[in-house]
């Protein structure tokens, strides 16, 4: 037995690799627990995760204009100026002062530009002078010949008829002289010349005087008269070309653009992008607005001459404007199988713009007066309705609300109960959504 007990050993390499053995339990155990507890966390997070939506505001009631109103139709379009003016020069020039800015309101004939005018000054000085010209011919003409002119044509005359006295008895004595032989031939030829001479000259001379007695023609005269005429023709032009360079405002109204600065060309013709301005301002009477309507066919037949309507805008959802029909376009617009219709907005103010969007609702007279007439309607997207009831947004968390849905518009569905305007609607819920689940707007 003692010699058994000499040959027992400790194997000292087999305990070295048999003690890590409980560790790595324990650490495959944590190891384990921790990964269930990053499980849980996930399933746990997901359970709790906001659900992603859509969502609009809730707008404003349409409120009608009283009891015995409904909406039957809401359309949307823009706000514009009935009648719309771009002012433009009749002249061409270069712009001396411009005495307006956008936004300024102006009286009918005010003055918004001046352009140089030192060429058309010119022109018409030229035309004046030539007026004036044409009216002392005629003058001279009506006058006729003055007396000292008559006294010096008849001394004239007198003259004449004196040397023709004279070649006469030149004539007679050379005559004698040349039968007696004293003289040739050719003094008597000579003698008889001048005698005819004096005699034209007398008759010319006469003829004169007869004129300057009598006067001019009447075919001078009316053509002086024509002449003058269409000098006072032209006149009256260059006159009005130099107005034209001064711009007045042709009605009362508001700037809403302007187009042109101090030194630049306008001009009449032809306008290129970086050429001459065609035109000035842009100006419109803002008290009277209409808001341009896109009504869809099917939508049509529900509006009638001067139907009336409730007109709101985007930026004052809050101000509402009474309106009604005013203009239907003759013909459809097949590309869009659309009518175009423009509202009269019958109270304008200063926070209607042209081009702002704008909401109309169009009112009819209702037929079954209930517990709800009077009452404001909202419109929300036909999406949000669900099973009479939608989704709104509560403090971050999907609250189910059941309304009462009174028809639909072209923008959505009419709701007259359940909702009050100012809400958050959630557009297209999820299938799976639930009332109270915490819910994130995209």
């Amino acid at each position: 037995m003692e010699a058994e007990l000499k040959r027992l050993r400790i194997d000292r390499e087999a305990r070295r690799t048999k003690e890590p053995k409980p560790i790595g339990k324990m650490v495959g155990i944590a190891a384990a627990i921790g990964l269930l507890a990053v499980v849980a966390a996930v399933m746990f997070g997901r359970l709790t995760a906001a659900v992603p939506v859509h969502a609009v505001r809730v707008p404003s009631p349409r409120a009608t204009s009283g009891g015995n109103e409904e909406p039957i139709l809401t359309a949307t379009g823009y706000i514009i100026a009935a009648h719309k003016i771009e002012v433009a020069s009749k002249v061409n020039g270069r712009v001396a002062s411009i005495n307006v800015d956008k936004g300024d309101k102006v009286r009918a004939g005010q003055v918004l530009v001046r352009l140089e005018d030192d060429e058309y000054r010119a022109q018409l000085a030229q035309q004046q002078g030539q007026l004036q010209n044409l009216e002392a011919r005629l003058a001279e003409i009506k006058n006729g010949s003055r007396p000292e002119e008559i006294e010096k044509a008849r001394a004239d005359v007198a003259e004449a008829a004196a040397d023709l006295n004279n070649a006469k008895v030149s004539l007679d004595r050379i005559r004698e002289l040349v039968r007696q032989g004293v003289l040739s031939r050719q003094s008597l030829d000579d003698a008889e010349a001048k005698f005819k001479s004096s005699e034209s000259r007398v008759a010319s001379l006469q003829r004169t005087l007869d004129l300057a007695l009598l006067g001019p023609r009447t075919e001078q005269r009316d053509q002086i008269v024509g002449q003058i005429n269409q000098a006072k023709g032209l006149l009256a032009y260059a006159q009005t070309q130099l107005d034209n360079t001064v711009i007045k405002a042709p009605v009362s109204g508001t700037i809403l653009d302007r187009n042109v600065e101090k030194g630049e060309f306008v001009t009449t013709g032809f306008v290129g992008d970086k050429g001459a301005k065609g035109y000035l301002v842009t100006m419109a009477d803002l008290g009277y607005l209409q808001v341009e309507l896109d009504i869809s066919q099917n939508d049509f037949p529900k509006l009638g001459p001067r139907q009336k309507g409730m007109v709101t805008t985007d930026a004052y959802p809050d101000r509402r404007y009474a309106g009604y029909v005013e203009q239907v376009s003759p013909e459809a617009d097949r590309a869009k199988a659309t009518v175009q219709v423009k509202v009269r907005v019958q109270n304008p103010d200063q926070y209607l713009r042209p081009d702002m969007n704008a909401t109309v609702d169009f009112f009819n007279e209702r037929k079954n007066q209930g517990p709800e007439a009077g009452k404001g309607a909202v419109v929300i997207p036909a999406s949000a309705l669900q099973n009479g009831s939608v989704y709104t947004i509560v403090q971050g968390h999907a609250r189910k609300r059941s309304v009462t849905s009174t028809g639909s518009t072209s923008n959505g569905v009419l709701i007259r109960g359940g909702l009050n305007g100012g809400e958050e609607v959630i557009v297209n819920p999820p299938s799976d959504l639930k009332d109270g689940q915490k819910v994130e707007v995209k």
